[in-house]
């Protein structure tokens, strides 16, 4: 059979992302079937590419990716539901093979997505279980999906097996992303490849869409075997200069963080890496083990600055929390990086002023300033409408104390953060996360 896998993301800003996940489902597909990547990142004219690709390739099946909802880069300027509208009329003209969708933001609301784009199949959460079964039943000319958890079949018919109790992989020695297939350009513009060690997350954000992409169970894949597929990764690319941890969080549990961080000192992997971190169970012995494998920066989902705003979003943290992770990030010389999220249900714009007045105080090596926008206002123009009236508002709210704020980076207003400005720093010949050169 052949399979045509579509990676429609397009967004560089800040950097252009590697499809991790399309590269999983390129593994599991199985060696006895012909396969073709088709990724439209860097393409002039991605549908008129896509066009002439399927054409070229005529499939059996199409698998596409959907990474996100909403912009991926946090301009916050709009959707990407049109452009997909877009990528799977372009699929249905070329070739009659079916369609399945899956990824981080198809994963957020797929029977309204199965809906909308008019799909075969769509899989929901993670996919390698669900995928490969699909592939090996349409493989034998059959098209009963009966019992396989977290497809979905047939224009937004209801899930089967359901999202509450999926068959988690146990991924302590699961397969690698089939990397043969990524674009160099990847890693010759950012320098930056990634990896993960585990998946889940166990914490309760308010806000948070992770478990429905990858449940709260926490499981976590052997440090030797992390250390395999590094050590094998940075010799895929000669341009490959910085690793990023893609978990959702790293540090949690903190006795696999170690665990992985010591398998990386033994292999003598010292490449820089960076890292998503929780205020909860982090303390300085970390810190340091992390600092010593080669970690330079985290990035801290700390999203609110007022103790009030953290138990609304039920974050499992306080202000105080956030000054104390700052300060051992700053003690073990790793740069400190901060998100956060203003305007959430609840907040007023006093709420918003008090928390830029923490941010001032905290004073960390870089802060991500975000108006809140909720996914489904993609498909809900009433909600989108009414949460957008205050999102102005609290725009205009941080815009001007973040202006004069050298490490404060604004998304939706441009502030430190355009096209202009990384490239600048790219063709300076700075590699890894930006928010580390920005200021």
């Amino acid at each position: 059979m052949r399979i045509a896998f579509i990676s429609p993301n397009r967004e560089h800003l800040p950097d252009p992302v590697l499809p991790l996940g399309i590269l999983y489902m390129m593994s599991v597909a199985g060696e006895g079937h012909e396969k073709t990547l088709i990724d439209l990142c860097f393409e002039d004219q991605p549908l008129e590419f896509l066009a002439r690709r399927l054409r070229e390739f005529d499939p059996d099946l199409v698998a596409v990716s959907m990474r996100n909802i909403q912009n991926a880069d946090y301009t916050d300027t709009g959707t990407t539901l049109g452009y997909y509208d877009q990528v799977v009329r372009t699929i249905r003209e070329q070739c009659a093979a079916p369609v399945v969708m899956g990824g981080g933001g198809f994963s957020v609301i797929p029977n309204e997505l199965m809906q909308r784009f008019g799909l075969d199949y769509g899989v929901t959460g993670e996919g390698e279980q669900a995928f490969a079964e699909l592939v090996a039943r349409l493989a034998t000319g059959s098209r009963d999906t009966a019992g396989i958890r977290n497809l979905l079949g047939g224009s937004g018919a209801a899930l089967i097996g359901g999202l509450s109790r999926p068959d988690f992989l146990d991924i302590k020695r699961n397969v690698q992303p089939d990397r043969r297939w990524a674009d160099p350009r990847y890693y010759e513009y950012s320098g930056i490849t990634s990896i993960q060690t585990k998946r889940g997350c166990a914490m309760q954000c308010e806000y948070c869409t992770y478990p429905l992409i990858e449940g709260r169970t926490i499981r976590q894949r052997v440090g030797d075997v992390v250390a395999d597929e590094w050590e094998a990764m940075l010799a895929t690319h000669p341009a490959i200069s910085h690793v990023f941890i893609v978990d959702s969080v790293f540090n949690l549990p903190p006795r696999h963080a170690r665990e992985v961080c010591e398998a990386l000192i033994a292999r003598g992997l010292n490449t820089p890496w960076t890292c998503y971190l929780n205020p909860v169970r982090f303390d300085q012995e970390l810190a340091d083990i992390m600092a010593r494998s080669g970690c330079q920066g985290v990035e801290i989902g700390s999203d609110s600055g007022t103790d009030q705003g953290l138990e609304r979003l039920k974050k499992g943290f306080t202000t105080e929390k956030i000054r104390q992770t700052s300060r051992i990030c700053q003690q073990a010389g790793i740069k400190d990086c901060h998100t956060f999220i203003l305007g959430t249900r609840g907040e007023t714009l006093d709420d918003v002023a008090r928390s830029l007045d923490f941010i001032e105080d905290l004073n960390p090596y870089g802060a991500i300033l975000m108006a809140y926008k909720d996914d489904r206002e993609a498909v809900d123009p009433e909600l989108a409408a009414r949460l957008g009236e205050f999102r102005a508002k609290v725009l205009a709210t941080i815009e001007g104390r973040a202006a004069p704020r050298k490490r404060w980076v604004v998304p939706s207003l441009g502030l430190r953060f355009n096209s202009r400005l990384f490239g600048a720093l790219r063709k300076s010949g700075m590699k890894g996360p930006l928010w580390q050169h920005a200021a």
